[in-house]
């Protein structure tokens, strides 16, 4: 076995899948503890004025960290329960992306990326679990942030926005980043779990947050896809039209 896949001795000590899934859970939540106590300790030195560079890259790192591995345990989450018993709701797109815009800001600052927030049409809600989506968008804005100033764009942009498509509504974020394809994504998620580079369209590093985002979607009855908007290339949740015509 090669070392990009899981270590022998994990497997001997999972058995099962479902022992794999709560090894995997255990290992998540212990990963939590170490990264908020370094968030806090980044966190105590901004306070009392030790504000330097190297202090902010150490909380923005730890809190996208921790981000990612919350987004992780709420795939687990929500793919433990039935479909029925799923929260959904109608969800303001202009809401969420709003808020998926703060949460990327400062790691958008860190790499020089520019966050650019179009909400061009009205769409009305959709139908969807909030948390879910929000959390699956922030996913996506992490990895596209990070993988941006190595894909050679001729600028370091982000959009996030939403469009029709003839599957019904694209929440997306967009960059100038030509290779990014559906046939990318589709192999992606083949070689994801046995190459370190899934995604080397995207990103140089292992694209946890795009394969974060797509376990979400899956779990809330969304579809990760690569889209176009704007002519940029991007990733973004096929969400329905909601038939209410306005927030309860």
């Amino acid at each position: 076995m090669s070392e990009a896949k899981i270590h022998p001795v994990l497997i001997g000590m999972a058995g099962t899948g479902v022992q794999t899934e709560k090894l995997f859970l255990s290992l998540a939540e212990q990963m939590k503890l170490p990264l908020l106590q370094i968030l806090k300790q980044a966190e105590l030195g901004v306070l009392i004025g030790n504000s330097t560079e190297h202090l902010k890259q150490v909380h923005v790192n730890a809190d996208v960290a921790l981000k990612l591995i919350d987004g992780y345990l709420l795939s687990m989450r929500l793919a433990s329960e039935e479909a029925y018993a799923i929260e959904q709701e109608a969800v303001s797109l202009s809401s969420v992306l709003y808020d998926t815009a703060q949460q990327l800001h400062p790691i958008a600052e860190l790499y020089g990326v520019k966050l650019e927030l179009t909400l061009n049409g009205k769409y009305g809600p959709v139908t969807a679990h909030r948390q879910g989506l929000q959390s699956a968008l922030v996913s996506l804005g992490y990895a596209l942030i990070e993988a941006l100033p190595a894909s050679n764009a001729p600028q370091l942009k982000l959009e996030l926005a939403a469009h029709r498509c003839r599957y019904g509504i694209v929440a997306g974020l967009y960059a100038d980043v030509d290779r990014l394809t559906a046939e990318a994504l589709r192999q992606g998620r083949r070689l994801f779990g046995d190459t370190r580079q899934p995604l080397p369209a995207l990103s140089h590093s292992g694209g946890a947050g795009v394969f974060v985002a797509d376990a979400i979607l899956n779990a809330i009855g969304a579809r990760l896809k690569v889209s176009h908007h704007n002519k940029r290339s991007g990733l973004g949740a096929v969400l329905q039209a909601n038939p209410q015509l306005q927030l309860v």
